[in-house]
């Protein structure tokens, strides 16, 4: 008999299965660490607060200083006077300034008192928590366009800077409220370009509708923010035409409630507020020499004051706007020379002597800084392609134009800061990432 022999088993033949991906954790929306820096950004303003004595206003020309026009405002709603009286006296309702911040002003009247210590420590900490909070929309943005890292960085960079901290314990007024909702605006226009769905749109046009309520300069970023946003999410495929609607519908609908009441009020059409025509012969008449010529406000000029009440607001104001065209029809030279000087003082800082005819006044030499930085950095994150580059250029195109024809002062700079943060934060880090990779 032949001897069974059995067959020599076979290996197994092995399936290469893709190797599982190891799972991260998922991020958290906003780390606690930015909550934490918001809180200490708050307590050392507040404290900055009492350490500086910046709740003690100054009393002259009757607590003017309190608020400029929006305080004179606040205390006519305070008094039962209504939204009235810019500079005081009995000049009538008016629309010389936008409607939020006075009446969150005249709110705090109510309570601790007209041009009080205790209604400016109030409306300082308000500000000092709008600044505050500014840190979670920076950190949101960068993180988005630049990572984590650039991120983290940005937010630090933001709540412990003290410069940050000046316009928020130093001025009542919407200085810190705009970058708030500038930033907000930016955020959701950033995930607007992926967001499905109406409530996107929803948000983003009740923002915008509230800023311009608070600060209706923030409109100039309004057109190109827009089509930034549609244009990114038709190369991805979505649908914008319904959230267009929606949102333009949302955003008047905001607004209706004041514009109505202008109507009531004037007789007719008055869009957010109506002091161009002064804001721009306050920068474009007789010696003008692109900064602000102080000296022609009702305030401060007696026979402007005089005239403003003799006239009526409206008619003040357009008078004030064909003085400043005459003197630009009479010496467009001039004009162009004076907005060159405005576009170089917007980025490098109005000299402090405000009789200077020097252009080149490098006394604000860190504020010039900063804006190279920036600047450099947009040009960077251009030439990289990074997510919404062109956002932040669109900003920084379009936000300061108003003033480079009217006139510059460094607040108007303030409402895209944190914009120009994340981007010179972005060219610091990838410099010194650079410098690093090469010493290697």
């Amino acid at each position: 008999m032949r001897r069974f022999v059995p067959a020599h088993p076979r290996k197994p033949k092995l399936v290469n299965f893709p190797p599982m991906e190891k799972e991260s954790p998922p991020q958290a929306a906003v780390p606690r660490y930015v909550f934490h820096l918001v809180l200490l950004s708050l307590v050392l303003q507040v404290a900055m607060i009492g350490v500086f004595h910046q709740y003690r206003t100054r009393p002259q020309e009757d607590h003017f200083a309190f608020g400029w026009e929006m305080g004179r405002v606040a205390r006519s709603i305070t008094l039962g006077q209504g939204f009235s009286n810019p500079y005081g006296g009995n000049t009538g309702p008016t629309a010389w300034e936008p409607p939020l911040y006075p009446y969150l002003m005249g709110g705090v009247f109510k309570l601790f008192g007209i041009y009080t210590y205790t209604s400016a420590w109030v409306l300082l900490s308000i500000n000092s928590f709008f600044a505050a909070l500014t840190t979670i929309p920076i950190f949101l943005i960068a993180r988005k366009a630049f990572g984590e890292r650039i991120a983290r960085w940005s937010a630090w960079g933001w709540a412990l800077n003290p410069y940050i901290w000046y316009w928020s314990i130093h001025w009542i007024w919407d200085t810190t409220f705009t970058p708030l909702v500038l930033s907000l605006i930016f955020l959701v226009a950033l995930e607007l370009e992926d967001w499905e769905g109406w409530q996107g749109w929803l948000i983003f046009a009740g923002l915008w509708g509230v800023g311009a309520l608070a600060n209706p300069s923030m409109l100039a970023f309004l057109p190109f923010c827009g089509l930034w946003v549609w244009r990114r999410r038709f190369r991805n495929g979505l649908s914008s035409f319904f959230g267009v609607v929606l949102s333009s519908l949302v955003f008047f609908l905001v607004l209706s409630p004041w514009l109505v009441r202008n109507y009531e009020v004037f007789g007719r059409f008055v869009f957010l507020r109506d002091d161009f025509g002064l804001q721009f012969r306050l920068g474009n008449s007789k010696g003008a020499e692109g900064m602000l010529m102080a000296y022609l406000q009702p305030n401060l000029n007696k026979l402007e004051f005089e005239k403003f009440q003799r006239m009526g607001e409206l008619a003040y104001a357009s008078d004030c706007k064909r003085l400043a065209f005459d003197w630009i029809r009479e010496n467009p030279g001039r004009f162009a020379l004076i907005s060159l000087k405005r576009f170089f003082y917007y980025w490098n800082g109005v000299p402090k002597d405000t009789d200077s005819r020097a252009p080149w006044d490098f006394r604000n030499s860190l504020f010039l800084a900063w804006s190279v930085l920036a600047i450099w950095g947009l040009v960077r994150a251009l030439r990289q392609k990074v997510r919404g580059a062109w956002l932040f250029a669109g900003i920084v195109l379009t936000y300061p134009t108003t003033y480079y024809f009217v006139f510059p002062h460094a607040r108007y700079r303030h409402p895209i800061e944190p914009e120009l943060l994340i981007l010179a934060v972005f060219l610091l880090l990838q410099t010194r990432k650079s410098a690093r990779v090469n010493n290697a």
